[in-house]
């Protein structure tokens, strides 16, 4: 393989070769520098490059490596980082020209757990503004960011310009978050893989502006990577899991709880809730990942999620309180365009009053007691991201419209809800577009949706790196 074609290849493949001196990080961070000037102009995913950072970090791993030092497991690994995850000497823009010039001072914890892996951050990513404007992936700093393999279906968020960058080779890795599916949509709707940890297992810095976040965006939003293939996934995993003292939410669990001493029992959630709203192409999806596993021999059987309205109704309620305070001052940031997703959401859910707010505190509760119960009988579960096909690159302009855009996605929204961790994995192509499942296990059970996406994508494949307009590499 050439020099220039190194973009290629997935994480753990290209750190094994820049740690054996097979090929130098100032190569791998070359090559990919290459693919982003070629597809990037077709995408709009990468804002912002990261060039002469990432040029001088490859060449401090080379000569590391030529000095006999240790490297990481990511060694010369390029990776791309969401607009809203600090960098240091970059600016955490979120997407709107407000924070245009808001540098960060230091990496947050994933970007630096990151660097210290050896990883190489080789540019920002595109996001909506905020990340309150929808599923549709458009900012007003950076304009649209096209699917690749097919501009007239949206890439997904909010982590879109991420998926998009690691489908189309412009980085081995992406980091991203989800506070409701904003990993595992846009993994699914480009068909990568993303993880969406549980609540606690990354230690993360969400502070807009250096003030806290408040009770539900603690609890939901999550920083999680992105990735061509579920061994890639892993190895970012086990580098960004743990405890850190920038943010005292992240736990000490092991990173590998108790082993099996056989296959676990998968729940198939099929049509969370019983809506009947399931398209042929993710009934089929869901399907074949349910054979996979089977195969594979685990016991598999239908089920449904518990409390999934009072899951959806809780998220809601908590986060809109919550918005209703901050909402005059965040509106001034928006145009009418972005605002609407969060004005249409307030219709739907008026703003509650405080004894409302604290009785859904305690909502919560008894439904992750009830999710529990459930993965005491089946640890695993699998299901759709969306039940309807990838959508079109639209902002939804009525309520109609919004709902027919989330209500297909209410178990990523109800599985953020309890907390839990899920991996959202490709199961193949239908209609020349990527299909997959998201695969969650009860809390800080990572390992058991990590393997459980291997043995789906040992069977059922890996449909990336690709050329825009969905053309596969190789």
């Amino acid at each position: 393989m050439g020099a220039n074609e190194l973009w290629s290849l997935g994480a753990s493949e290209l750190a094994q070769l820049v740690a054996s001196g097979e090929v130098s990080a100032t190569e791998a961070v070359a090559s990919h520098l290459e693919r982003i000037a070629t597809v990037n102009p077709q995408v709009n995913a990468v804002t912002r490059l990261l060039a002469e950072s990432a040029r001088q970090a490859a060449q401090e791993t080379d000569r590391r490596r030529a000095a006999g030092e240790q490297l990481g497991p990511l060694a010369g690994v390029p990776f791309t980082v969401k607009e809203n995850i600090h960098v240091a000497g970059s600016a955490t823009t979120h997407g709107v020209p407000y924070f245009r010039d808001w540098v960060a001072q230091a990496d947050a914890p994933p970007v630096r757990r990151l660097r210290a892996a050896g990883a190489i951050p080789i540019g920002r990513t595109n996001m909506p503004d905020l990340a309150l404007a929808g599923l549709h992936t458009v900012s007003q700093l950076f304009g649209d960011t096209v699917n690749p393999w097919d501009p007239q279906r949206t890439p997904g968020g909010t982590s879109g310009g991420d998926a998009v960058a690691v489908a189309t080779g412009m980085a081995a890795l992406g980091l991203g978050n989800d506070s409701g599916g904003s990993v595992r949509n846009p993994a699914t709707f480009n068909g990568v893989a993303g993880l969406k940890p549980s609540y606690g297992r990354f230690p993360a810095d969400h502070r807009m502006s250096d003030q806290e976040p408040v009770l539900g965006h603690q609890l939901f939003p999550v920083d999680g990577p992105l990735a061509r293939t579920v061994a890639d996934l892993r190895a970012a995993y086990e580098v960004l899991a743990g405890t850190d003292p920038q943010d005292p939410r992240a736990v000490p669990a092991p990173l590998y709880g108790p082993r099996p001493h056989a296959p676990v029992r998968v729940g198939v959630v099929t049509d969370p809730g019983g809506r009947g709203d399931v398209h042929p192409d993710v009934r089929a999806a869901i399907e074949a990942a349910a054979a996979a596993l089977e195969d594979a021999g685990h016991p598999v059987e239908e089920v449904e999620v518990p409390r999934l309205q009072d899951a959806l109704d809780g998220y809601d309620t908590l986060l809109r309180a919550e918005f209703s305070l901050a909402w005059p001052m965040l509106r001034r940031l928006l145009t009418d365009e972005s605002a609407r997703h969060i004005e249409l959401d307030a219709q739907r859910h008026p703003a509650v009053g405080l004894e409302e707010y604290l009785r859904q505190t305690g909502v919560r509760l008894g439904v992750q007691r009830a999710w529990a119960h459930l993965f005491e009988r089946c640890p695993l579960l699998i299901g759709p991201v969306s039940t309807q096909p990838i959508p079109e690159p639209v902002v939804p302009r009525t309520l109609e419209e919004r709902e027919a855009t989330f209500a297909p996605m209410r178990l990523v929204t109800a599985s953020t809800y309890v907390g839990v961790p899920a991996v959202a994995v490709p199961t193949g192509v239908a209609s020349g577009l990527p299909q997959g499942v998201q695969i969650m296990a009860g809390m800080y059970r990572e390992d058991l949706c990590l393997d459980a996406a291997e043995r789906i994508e040992e069977r059922l494949g890996v449909l990336t790196p690709l050329d825009p307009r969905g053309h596969r590499v190789h």
